[in-house]
């Protein structure tokens, strides 16, 4: 299972033939470490203390994207603190295991 850190989702990041298993649900902010960041705003990621990182994720079975989406507007240029009215919303996006599948053993959660 990997486990990514983004501040979108999209479709795309997903193959047409495992969309009907996508799982999409508000959550808490999750713990950053062994995260792969996938953070492709520079502000966001230095508001978050992540690296930005632009690449390419392909979500498989069992993997969780944790999204943090930005409320209260654009950030300004070159922040590096949340600033006053601003908040992040967290949203976590699984691709469920087809049932029966067996999980790994790993110290995230795994969804069936």
């Amino acid at each position: 299972m990997t486990v990514y850190i983004g501040n979108a989702f999209s479709l795309g990041m997903v193959s047409r033939d495992l969309l009907s298993s996508v799982r999409i649900a508000p959550c808490e902010r999750p713990e950053y470490d062994g995260a792969i960041s996938c953070i492709g705003h520079a502000d966001t990621a230095a508001v978050l203390g992540l690296p930005m990182a632009r690449i390419s994720v392909a979500l498989q079975p069992g993997d969780a994207l944790y999204v943090a989406q930005l409320r209260g507007g654009r950030l300004p240029e070159g922040c590096v603190q949340l600033p006053a009215g601003y908040a992040f919303d967290w949203v976590r996006v699984i691709v469920a295991r087809p049932t029966g599948a067996t999980a790994p053993t790993t110290s995230h959660p795994t969804y069936a």
